[in-house]
């Protein structure tokens, strides 16, 4: 297989390679009573989850190489030297109580599903049988959202310090991915292995790369100030960000935890937003930081694309949930109608459900087509110039995700702005 330069310099280049997880047993191993420490308001059905992932997955395949993160961890679980130091560092920074030595006997099949799924904690002490717990290693519910635990920005990975510590090993395993693996070509920059801080708080579901010199970042739920300051640092060191532009976002409800849940990027002059938090005045502030030869000036602005048009890049908005009813658009927002990820400029995915999102896309210049159609090859996507491929998103939805949430991509085609 040929090595793989992880190259990202904007959310819409064509796309040409992304890591994807399908959602497994870690998603049914979840009850009502563990379904909130798991970050979830509902739990999933799983056959239906698959079903819908499969088109999403499958859609991804006609743009796409894609690799699947249970191959790729599986890959580097056979190096005895990774495996001995990933299992080292899950079983310190967890607190494990089951046999090391045990885990480190399996296969690396074996291992691999242990690690996403979880491992049964053998009750084989009172302590044990008074825990009320079922897992000694917990399952990774939320691991089908690829984009939190790293992100790459030009030619680096920025690993991801999650908010939530049920979702740390994430990080872990994409880590030793990207260092291990022999088909990627890229260096890892790790917040917890450089700032002891504890307050550093960076998801990818925050981090929008759109030019090779301008990040996005939102703050709120999931990202730090102190998180994104962490970036600011490493931008002054490596001398080619040279802007941060800076999205407050509300606290509540959860359909707002990640920047990507109100904006994305549709292409080189279209962007998807929900409109009371971007574009109407409210006391979520938007603050620009210019970083010129280690110096930074920071400074507030009235809104996003207004500061992103002073840098060249002239969007204009589409609506999610459309724009003649607010009850709609909160509706909308809620089930991911603004989380769409690109496969080239004006080539995108996003759920079907949101109707009125797509009523609007197609207002747009956005022709909508079926994932269906296009995995039935009834299609043909290279007669259209624009349009949104719409997956079913019933189950998947109710995950708190969208598009963009279940996709890392690490090698996109350079835009010409």
């Amino acid at each position: 297989m040929d090595k793989i330069k992880v190259e990202v310099s904007s959310e819409i280049g064509e796309l040409e390679a992304v890591i994807v997880h399908t959602p497994g047993q870690e998603v049914a191993n979840m009850t009502p009573k563990n379904a909130e420490r798991a970050l979830y308001s509902d739990i999933l059905n799983l056959s239906v989850a698959q079903k819908e992932y499969a088109q999403f997955k499958g859609v991804l395949q006609k743009h796409a190489q894609v690799f699947e993160m249970r191959d790729l961890l599986k890959d580097i679980l056979g190096n005895g030297k990774v495996k001995q130091q990933l299992i080292t560092d899950i079983f310190k920074y967890e607190q494990i109580e089951h046999d090391m030595q045990f885990m480190l006997g399996l296969d690396s099949e074996e291992l691999t599903r242990q690690i996403i799924e979880g491992v049964v904690m053998k009750k084989d002490s009172l302590t044990k049988y008074f825990n009320k717990d079922r897992y000694a290693l917990r399952p990774l519910h939320n691991f089908f959202f690829m984009r939190d635990a790293s992100i790459a920005i030009n030619s680096d990975v920025l690993i991801g310090k999650m908010s939530s510590v049920v979702r740390d090993r994430e990080t872990r395993i994409m880590e030793a991915i990207f260092n291990n693996h022999p088909v990627f070509e890229t260096r890892t920059i790790n917040p917890t292995k450089l700032d002891n801080s504890n307050s550093i708080s960076i998801e990818g579901g925050d981090v929008q790369i759109i030019r090779e010199d301008i990040l996005l970042i939102g703050t709120g739920a999931r990202t730090t100030s102190q998180g994104i300051d962490f970036i600011l640092n490493q931008a002054k060191v490596n001398n080619q960000i040279k802007h941060i532009i800076v999205q407050e976002l509300p606290e509540s409800p959860e359909s707002f935890i990640h920047l990507d849940m109100v904006f994305t990027i549709l292409d080189i002059n279209k962007c998807m937003v929900f409109e009371p938090v971007i574009l109407r005045p409210n006391k979520y502030r938007t603050v620009h930081m210019n970083i010129d030869n280690g110096k930074v000036k920071i400074s507030t602005a009235e809104n996003l694309l207004l500061v992103l048009k002073k840098l060249g890049i002239d969007l204009e908005p589409v609506f999610c949930g459309g724009q003649a009813d607010p009850w709609t658009q909160e509706r909308e927002q809620w089930h991911s109608g603004a989380n769409f990820v690109s496969v080239a400029p004006g080539k995108v995915i996003g759920y079907e459900r949101n109707v009125y999102t797509m009523e609007e896309m197609h207002k747009h210049g956005f022709s909508l087509i079926k994932a269906r159609d296009v995995l039935k090859d009834k299609v043909d996507l290279s007669n259209y110039d624009k349009y949104v491929i719409t997956i079913d998103g019933s189950e998947l939805a109710r995950g708190g995700g969208g598009a963009r949430c279940m996709s890392m991509p690490i090698k996109r085609k350079t835009v010409m702005w």
